[in-house]
């Protein structure tokens, strides 16, 4: 058992980081963003050493979304005095699913010439999630929805790529959504943007 925690450790740091930065995402709290960005780097590491090149590149965006999401959280703090849920508009949902399906074909095609495992639930799952940061980063409630159905497919595939402490996490990450869900749906809530 020492073996294998030490053996994963790095793994299991991000299992560590990622459910408290959610977890803090879920309470509004800004601290998530500085432990979301520990987990990102954390787990591109991860993902680059098992060949998922997909969920590698998502971390690079993570990032980016992560530190977006700061910035845009942090100011709403300072103009309204708290983290306020921003109604998300049907045509902004139509165009970031759209923007999500092409997302997921475009990732395909490239990770596939790379010889990516599983490129093609891979892809989609990665688009996905940059469409559900984006509106985490912007405060929709719709976010949580979605993180749902993705990370109920992440289970599977990091139990199908032997990385259980990242299914693991992705069942808890399923948990903590419906958390976050929940807990959204009390929150002031601003005109949409």
């Amino acid at each position: 058992m020492i073996a294998y925690l030490l053996a994963r450790w790095l793994e299991w740091l991000g299992v560590i980081t990622t459910c408290l930065g959610i977890w803090l995402t879920t309470r509004r709290n800004l601290l998530c963003w500085p432990i979301t960005l520990a987990a990102d780097i954390i787990y591109l590491i991860v993902y680059y050493r098992t060949s998922l090149l997909s969920d590698t590149l998502l971390q690079v965006f993570f990032v980016a979304f992560t530190l977006y999401g700061w910035w845009n959280w942090h100011r709403g703090v300072r103009a309204e005095g708290e983290v306020r849920i921003q109604k998300l508009a049907p045509s902004s949902a139509v165009i970031a699913i759209i923007l999500g399906a092409i997302g997921s074909v475009v990732l395909g095609f490239i990770t596939q010439h790379l010889h990516a495992a599983l490129p093609w639930l891979d892809a989609p799952l990665a688009s996905y999630s940059l469409v559900a940061s984006y509106w985490q980063a912007r405060k929709h409630i719709a976010n949580w929805w979605l993180w749902i159905v993705i990370d109920i497919l992440y289970v599977g595939e990091y139990i199908y790529k032997n990385l259980w402490p990242t299914a693991l996490l992705y069942a808890l990450l399923v948990a903590l959504a419906i958390l976050g869900l929940r807990s959204w749906s009390q929150a002031p809530i601003e005109a949409a943007s």
